[in-house]
């Protein structure tokens, strides 16, 4: 048994971090950064594609390593305040110097955010215990999409009257408010300090590498990150462009696509909360497999919305993706806690991370490509995904949830 009880403080920060980091992951990654870039600069969709792609090239090299040293050193939260702080300054900055500046800052907090995620993740078993891991994962992605409303509420109330630089700093402000208690409250288990050096910055890839290697040898972990490269890529490129979608396919107004998103982050409140409740109960590789399934009805509803003129289908589209999205991150990093050894949650959480940010890597090339490069056009692009969701449930149909013995 499990002799470790987090205090109701520190499971609270942690959760409320949940919603901080949540705003950076709408404001910025989804609903206004995007449309900033293609619509009020008139870039093409590849300019976020491929600036989103670096950002998450850089991830994929330095988040094993961040994960790693972090065992090393037997503390996460000052990487977590680190990261914080750096994405939070760059947040505030968007739109302010123009296009190029910009997509430079947006790197730099995209780069900031996504490392912050690794050390974040890792610390779901500091604020939870072996029988409510579950629920915990699904209250904080519940109550993160709370952070939803507010990144799309600063939206619907300044966007129009002060334009998108006064939106971005204050978003920069609110995720450093909600992120203030993480800092202060979180209280990790205790680790002891690994003896010898920390993995040097010089050997990350030869880190990644072995990282890979030691994942391989736990039954399923390599699997399962294959499987999560897969829905990763398809859910963070709708993601992305799903704005971008919605006004330029769907004839959505800016007002409409606020509205469109808040619908999508109810559904996902109330499926993440549902979800959060049955990982517990049955498992989260049953709640897992269900949140592809409903991807993939959301991919053909949007395809078919867009093809046939039948706009007022999206709303639907909506609330099915806005539902697959919290049952996926609700149920798949309990999956990964449950057959991940406790000694290898920070490197196993960085290649955790480094496969979702692969995912988002190739995600908006191959959109980018497939819409730009080849003239196929958004459509075509958002039914591509479609492939990958159902690759992924064919890679994760071998690979239990069985709880992973002390390595």
């Amino acid at each position: 048994m499990d002799p470790w009880i987090p205090t109701r403080r520190s499971t609270f920060a942690w959760v409320l971090y949940d919603l901080a980091n949540t705003i950076f992951a709408v404001a910025v990654g989804s609903r206004y950064f995007s449309v900033w870039v293609v619509d009020a600069q008139g870039a093409p969709d590849a300019a976020f594609g491929y600036t989103t792609a670096l950002a998450m090239a850089i991830v994929i090299i330095l988040a094993p390593w961040i994960g790693a040293r972090t065992d090393h050193r037997g503390v996460r939260k000052p990487v977590l305040v680190v990261t914080t702080l750096v994405t939070v300054g760059a947040t505030a900055l968007l739109a302010t110097f123009g296009l190029v500046p910009s997509l430079v800052l947006y790197v730099v907090g995209l780069v900031g955010f996504n490392l912050g995620s690794v050390v974040y993740d890792a610390m779901l078993p500091d604020v939870s215990r072996a029988d409510n891991r579950g629920l915990v994962s699904g209250i904080g992605v519940g109550i993160g999409y709370i952070g939803s409303f507010i990144a799309i509420g600063v939206g619907l109330l300044l966007l129009e009257r002060y334009g998108y630089a006064t939106v971005f700093r204050t978003e920069a402000v609110l995720f450093l408010l909600f992120a203030l208690p993480a800092f202060l409250f979180i209280k990790e288990r205790p680790r002891p300090r690994r003896a010898g050096r920390p993995p040097a910055f010089k050997a990350a890839f030869g880190h990644l590498f072995a990282a890979w290697g030691r994942a391989r040898r736990h039954d399923g972990v390599a699997r399962f990150l294959v499987g999560r490269f897969l829905y990763a890529d398809a859910a963070n490129t709708a993601f992305l462009f799903v704005s971008i979608f919605a006004i330029t396919e769907l004839g959505f107004s800016n007002r409409q696509t606020d509205v469109l998103a808040l619908s999508a982050i109810t559904s996902a409140v109330v499926i993440s909360l549902t979800v959060g409740v049955l990982v517990d109960r049955v498992g989260p590789r049953r709640c897992l497999h269900g949140a592809l399934y409903a991807w993939m009805v959301a991919v053909v509803l949007a395809v078919v919305a867009a093809s046939l003129g039948w706009h007022q289908l999206g709303w639907l589209v909506g609330v099915v993706g806005g539902g697959a999205t919290g049952a996926t991150w609700t149920a798949d990093r309990v999956y990964m806690a449950r057959i991940s050894p406790p000694s290898r949650y920070g490197e196993f959480y960085g290649l955790y991370a480094t496969v979702g940010r692969f995912a988002t890597l190739l995600g908006p090339v191959a959109w980018s490509l497939v819409a730009d490069t080849l003239g196929l056009g958004r459509v075509a692009a958002i039914a591509t995904l479609l492939l990958f969701f159902v690759a992924a449930r064919v890679v994760l149909a071998g690979v239990t949830d069985q709880t992973a013995p002390v390595d």
